[in-house]
This record gives C-alpha cells, sequence and structure tokens, in this order.
C-alpha cells in the first residue's frame, strides 16, 4: 500500500493513481456538505455557490462556535455516507467532485461512478473527531447558513488523515472486498455453531 500527500483541488490524474487500502493526507480546501444541503442542489436545483470542479467533499454537520470573526470549529465529525450516496454521480458529472470523504463506504452504483468519472472515496475512521477537528485550520466560509449545521462548509485542512482509499477510480472497493471474505467464512461459521448451512 502506498502513502500519498496532495493539495486541494485535485485533478483526475492524480485521483486515477491511488488504489484501494492507500493512505491520503489532504491539505488546503475541504468542503463540508451534508443532507440539506445536497438536496437543496439536486432536489430543489440550485446550484452551489461556489465552484467545486476538482474539490474534496467532507460528510459532515459539524459542531462550531460563531465568534465575531465567523466560526471556529468545536467537533469536526465524519458521517455515514450512505444515506447521500444517491448524489454521488451527479456530483462528479455535474460539478466536477473528485473525492468524497465519510464513513461506512457507499453503494456499487457509487463505484461504478468513481470509475467513470475519475473519483475516489476516502473513509475516515469512525470516532475520529478529535483528531480531524485539530487538523481543521480555519473555517474560511460558511455558505447556506439557513441549513445550519447542514451548511456548506469551506475548511482549510492540513495533512487532514490519514484518510484511506475505500473506493478507487478503477473499481475497486474494500467494503465488498471485506463482503465477499465474510461471506465466504460463513459456512464455515455456521458448522462450528451447528447451524444447517
Amino acid at each position: 500500500m502506498a502513502e500519498y500527500t496532495a493539495t486541494t483541488p485535485l485533478d483526475e490524474a492524480t485521483v486515477r493513481q491511488w488504489r484501494c487500502g492507500d493512505s491520503v493526507y489532504l491539505s488546503g480546501v475541504v468542503w463540508g456538505i451534508r443532507d440539506a444541503s445536497l438536496i437543496r442542489m439536486f432536489d430543489h436545483g440550485q446550484p452551489p455557490p461556489v465552484d467545486l470542479h476538482g474539490a474534496v467533499l467532507l460528510h459532515v454537520a459539524p459542531n462550531v462556535r460563531k465568534t465575531p470573526h465567523g466560526y471556529e470549529p468545536l467537533s469536526v465529525g465524519t458521517t455515514t455516507s450512505m444515506r447521500m450516496d444517491r448524489f454521488t454521480a451527479p456530483l462528479l458529472r455535474q460539478y466536477g467532485v473528485r473525492a468524497i470523504c465519510g464513513k461506512g463506504g457507499l453503494s456499487e452504483a457509487s463505484s461504478a461512478a468513481f470509475q467513470r468519472y475519475g473519483g475516489v472515496y476516502l473513509a475516515v475512521v469512525g470516532g475520529a473527531a478529535s483528531v480531524e477537528t485539530l487538523q481543521v485550520e480555519a473555517i474560511e466560509a460558511v455558505y447556506w447558513e439557513d441549513l445550519m449545521p447542514e451548511c456548506l462548509w469551506q475548511f482549510r485542512f492540513r495533512d487532514f488523515g490519514p484518510l484511506t482509499v475505500g473506493m478507487d477510480a478503477q473499481g475497486g472497493s474494500i467494503y465488498r472486498e471485506v463482503e465477499a471474505n465474510a461471506r465466504a467464512r460463513l459456512p464455515e461459521l455456521y458448522r462450528r455453531l451447528g447451524i444447517p448451512g
């Protein structure tokens, strides 16, 4: 497995080099996004107020503190990605997004979209909010504040990671591999438990 460092925004050639299991550290702008912002973009037809070409998106609804100068992060914890799965393909196709960070993985349809459009899913370890938060250098801007906390957040990270490439642009998926391994072991587990297979 390889280790990469990269600065956002990302280009297609860069993400197509990464393979499942590789570790990635990111610096630069990472866009925090969640259900409400995605629903506004795709179900309500409102384009995002920023250019997402080459963007890295983080599935998050952060806990923040408002200050006279904006917001400061208290806890930037990643949320489960699967419920936002239907937005993967249009994010890549319409807006040129290159990477989505979250936990728990995405569907086979999203895997196919990453392969077709040149994108990756970067897995964040669950429960790592304290580390993530320390890697945030600043919240540079917030868009669609009426959706708080599911706004569009412009985070600046330094060495955000380690992130694991969970789904790559070659069609690979560590989630598919884990499921296949688990299924292969089931007959032996059933046998040991005396359960008819």
